[in-house]
């Protein structure tokens, strides 16, 4: 995933992020009355505080300012707490829209934008990554329009109450934003490359974890520990550097707060002794000095607490620009007919896929309701990249027509049923997966399908683990097949394509399946089924044969 450019990452609020979560804009309006109402709460305690004490000194008592004092207090605290449920409320919203956001993004960029990506690694930036903007909506940015709100107002105050204490936080205020920038570009750099050995890791460990039994067999699963360990441990390394930085930080901007409220301290005492500044004024400016460092102090700490969601965000939103850099594919809504028109041909035309440096012969065709077309060839040969590209998972040249339109700018799901080598099953029932993606889904129909594709024993009621565990090989792949023939059976995928659906099959089991499938095209489906058994052709009404690769 790029990086976002130098002028986007330098922005203290990411513009990025107001573009693509609208619930932030919001955020932000609120943020700022509520800091505004904290600073004229603030302003509001320091002077009552003074007129308190200054008049115990002189040995009077108001029992109406301490009541205005415990109101203050009080409303302090209900603004602290406001200012927390916005944050929080804020964080869940623009958490939930950029996950929306990516989720829509990888559906337009496609499955074969999403075979170039490692899917633990993505999963640890929407997951993970986007919980991490809890501590930048929660800390980070209130602190920030905290800052922007109220240290300008602050600094007026101490300056029309006192010119030499005002002056002397005007210019010592500057010191912490400059150690600030310079503490932050250091921050970033060390979280980012945390934030890369995190993904390394989920990356590493899936990819471990899902060959654990080649790698035992071949006696390499302890080197693979080794690679954890070795990756871990760097972790850790840059877990321990964050932290370095993150407490220079936090000392550093404590010890120049605390050197600049003493220099306001000391100017003010010195000007107590001879005279020339009352004790109403100098109490209530040195009440307000260590205020107008507060905000900026707590920016440059906030920061560091959300910055694994800040890198975490730049790859959310790499992915969202990239998206929007696309074209976006109509979601024209899928026909339901209970037959398909004569009209819905599927054409394809010169289609050549690349895979790398090679590029596959060009294949051409025409596919027609009630026909079956069988795609076979040598191994290599495109069989199941000629689908991939089919449903938009991998780039090609040449046209690919359906009902006249180029399937480019039609979303498969409005006209394709497809079934791969991989089942692809998901951790719920049986049911769950032969009518994925149906909002109403139909039991009759669901077992209709799992009859067709030769698995009537499988009960749709069943749980299945990850990836469906629980199920046989054969078993697994009968129910990928039924899924497909549930969406062409309610009428959303006209064309039925499947790689291989017999391939882990029994002689007799397969000799069922050819028959539903021989059924579904004379009912009207256009059946593309790619097989390098020789028993597919008996129920072929065209066979279309791919010749091996050639060098592009």
């Amino acid at each position: 995933m790029s990086a976002p450019d130098a002028g986007t990452r330098r922005a203290p609020v990411d513009p990025r992020l107001r573009r693509h979560a609208a619930a932030s804009r919001g955020f932000f309006v609120a943020l700022a009355a509520i800091a505004l109402a904290q600073t004229a709460i603030t302003i509001g305690f320091a002077w009552l505080l003074t007129q308190a004490i200054v008049a115990a000194i002189s040995g009077t008592t108001s029992g109406s300012t301490l009541m205005a004092l415990a109101v203050v207090v009080a409303a302090r605290g209900v603004l602290l707490w406001a200012r927390e449920r916005v944050a929080a409320d804020a964080a869940a919203r623009v958490a939930t829209q950029l996950r929306e956001g990516v989720v829509d993004a990888v559906g337009r960029l496609g499955p074969g934008w999403l075979d170039t990506r490692n899917d633990a690694r993505l999963a640890v930036t929407i997951g993970r990554g986007l919980e991490a903007l809890d501590a930048y909506f929660g800390r980070y940015l209130p602190q920030l329009v905290a800052t922007a709100v109220a240290t300008p107002i602050l600094v007026v105050v101490m300056w029309s109450a006192d010119l030499l204490s005002g002056l002397t936080v005007l210019l010592t205020l500057p010191l912490i934003p400059l150690f600030m920038v310079l503490i932050g570009l250091a921050t970033r750099t060390v979280q980012r490359r945390q934030w890369q050995t995190l993904g390394r890791l989920a990356a590493r460990f899936t990819d471990t974890v899902a060959g654990l039994s080649t790698l035992k067999v071949y006696g390499r699963q302890h080197r693979a520990v080794d690679g954890i360990r070795a990756i871990t441990d760097r972790y850790r390394r840059e877990t321990m550097r964050v932290l370095r930085v993150s407490f220079l930080s936090g000392f550093a901007l404590e010890f120049l707060a605390s050197i600049s409220v003493a220099i306001v301290a000391v100017s003010i005492g010195f000007r107590l002794l001879d005279g020339s500044l009352t004790l109403a004024v100098g109490l209530f400016v040195l009440l307000l000095a260590p205020e107008a460092y507060l905000p900026l102090r707590q920016v440059g700490v906030q920061y560091h607490a959300a910055a694994e969601g800040v890198a975490a965000t730049d790859d959310v939103f790499a992915v969202l620009d990239e998206a929007a850099r696309r074209p976006q594919v109509p979601a024209t809504e899928p026909r339901r007919p209970e037959r398909a028109a004569p009209a819905e041909t599927l054409a394809v035309r010169e289609v050549s896929v690349r895979r790398g440096e090679h590029r596959l012969p060009p294949v051409s065709f025409v596919a027609e309701p009630g026909t079956v077309t069988l795609i076979t060839g040598p191994s290599g040969a495109g069989k199941s990249s000629l689908l991939e590209a089919l449903r938009g998972a991998t780039g090609y040249d040449g046209t690919i027509l359906w009902s006249g339109d180029d399937i480019a700018r039609r979303m498969p799901s409005t006209w394709l049923a497809w079934a791969g080598q991989d089942a692809g099953l998901i951790a719920g029932t049986v049911a769950g997966n032969v009518c994925l993606g149906d909002d109403a889904p139909q039991r009759s129909l669901g077992s209709r399908a799992l009859e067709l594709a030769a698995a009537g024993e499988v009960d749709l009621d069943r749980e299945l683990g990850v990836q469906g565990a629980g199920l046989s090989g054969g078993q697994a792949q009968r129910v990928a097949v039924a899924r497909a023939f549930y969406r062409h059976l309610r009428g959303w995928g006209p064309v039925l394509a499947l790689d291989e659906p017999s391939a882990a099959l029994d002689a007799d089991t397969e000799r069922r399946l050819w028959r539903s499938i021989r059924s579904l095209a004379d009912d009207g489906a256009t059946v593309l089924l790619v097989s390098h058994r020789t028993s597919a052709e008996g129920i072929a009404d065209r066979v279309v044969r791919l010749a091996a690769e050639v060098p592009a």
